[in-house]
């Protein structure tokens, strides 16, 4: 006879009394031996053993089923997201000539609109003609410190030294020319526009996110809409928008046609659609972060799900490790430190319609996003157009003595949509 470790155990004295086997601890169905006074008997202990241990592997099922579920959802995510290999692969060819980081945790993301009209959804914003061009070009600064984002609107018809670039359809290389900003993406695409940019600038473009139509719509439903205030109704057929004046939650379609629209609202300029659509993403960014969507895994995955299935990212940021790194940053910023303004232009010497720098203050600019210095920005006035003084310091200051921290026209994203009297929102 051996004991449960298995040694050699001494033998019963009384073999014929030996005790039946502890069948609640073998079977799990033993109970309190009759006639007990409520002590509790050997079956019972092991009773209790029995469905704690089968309680543990319960729970351990429920965990590990959680996490498969997780996995499951983490999969999905990443696998939404598309990589952009092609202007990975250009880059690397001009390397030697790209500028370098000055200050290598800062990071430069330049964020890309595609106006194209490819897919079944994106055809009805007009006629499939095989290009794209960039409708909305932002580059997104983030502190070292994780302090504060800014970012900075290019017009799509600025004049700018485009380089040569790959074609992106039929072929060949384009020459180096003075063109409107947004042609870059039309000839060269995402890489073309990144060189442009850091030609521009000066400033190394870390990353780059590229959106259409359909991802903006379903990231602005995914988050149950954005409130805007509209000073007079708007019918605009070629946005595709029509809504009446007053406080309102504009869903996906509607938001869309609100930051495209040129025509039927204000004065008709880039230049006011270009605060609006400032104004807009900085009332979405206020929403996700005072709506607790970025807390909340029922509010953030129909978000997170939207925004990857609509991006097309490079290679540095195309998991949704990446994604929630860049998400944790944002987090971390407080809203009236996102701040938002268009790079200091004014009309063009040669045609009013395009634009062109204004020196020195787009010069400050973007030396003061390079090397990772403080900007500052404050409410434009009504009359002002180009987007800062021509020194890059407010109107209202006259001509005092230089300052370390340069400040120029803006918002942040603290100020929503029914606070600002630009754009046709109203208070």
């Amino acid at each position: 006879m051996t004991d449960r470790a298995g040694t050699p155990a001494e033998p019963d004295p009384e073999p014929e009394q030996e005790p039946e086997p502890e069948t609640g601890a073998q079977t799990g169905t033993g109970t309190e031996s009759e006639g007990s006074d409520g002590g509790e008997s050997a079956t019972g202990a092991g009773g209790r053993r029995h469905w704690l241990r089968w309680g543990a592997l319960g729970v351990s099922v429920v965990l590990l089923g959680a996490a498969g579920t997780g996995w499951w959802f983490y999969r999905k995510l990443d696998d939404n997201i598309t990589t952009d290999t092609t202007a990975a692969d250009e880059l690397r060819r001009y390397e030697k000539e790209r500028p370098s980081a000055v200050v290598s945790a800062a990071r430069n993301i330049l964020l890309i609109g595609s106006d194209t009209r490819s897919g079944e959804e994106n055809r009805k914003y007009g006629k499939d003609r095989g290009t794209q061009r960039s409708d909305t070009v932002i580059l997104l600064h983030l502190a070292a410190d994780e302090s504060g984002a800014t970012a900075v609107s290019i017009p799509r018809d600025l004049m700018v030294t485009i380089p040569s670039c790959a074609r992106t359809e039929g072929g060949g290389r384009t020459r180096e020319r003075l063109a409107q900003f947004n042609w870059a993406f039309e000839w060269g695409g995402t890489a073309c526009t990144i060189r442009t940019v850091e030609k521009l600038t000066g400033i190394r473009v870390d990353h780059h996110m590229v959106i259409d139509f359909q991802g903006f719509k379903k990231m602005v439903d995914a988050v149950d809409g954005v409130e805007v205030c509209l000073k007079e109704p708007v019918d605009d057929a070629d946005a595709k928008l029509k809504l009446p004046a007053g406080r309102q939650t504009l869903d996906g379609e509607q938001a869309l046609g609100f930051v495209r629209a040129r025509k039927s609202l204000g004065n008709g300029s880039d230049t006011e659609r270009m605060d609006r659509q400032q104004m807009f993403l900085g009332a979405l960014v206020n929403k996700v972060q005072s709506d607790g969507v970025l807390l909340n895994p029922a509010k953030l995955y129909p978000v997170l799900d939207a925004a990857t299935k609509s991006v097309t990212t490079d290679p540095g940021l195309d998991s949704l490790r990446d994604l929630y790194d860049l998400a944790r940053t944002m987090r971390a910023i407080p809203t009236e430190k996102v701040q938002f303004l268009t790079v200091p232009r004014r009309p063009y010497t040669y045609n009013a319609n395009r634009d062109e720098l204004v020196q020195p203050a787009a010069s400050e600019l973007f030396r003061q996003l390079r090397e990772d210095r403080p900007v500052v920005v404050t409410k434009a006035e009504p009359e002002e157009s180009d987007g800062a003084s021509s020194d890059g310091k407010p109107d209202d200051t006259g001509t005092p003595e230089p300052t370390t921290t340069p400040t120029f026209t803006g918002r942040n994203a603290a100020e929503g949509l029914c606070s600002q009297p630009s754009g046709g929102a109203v208070g």
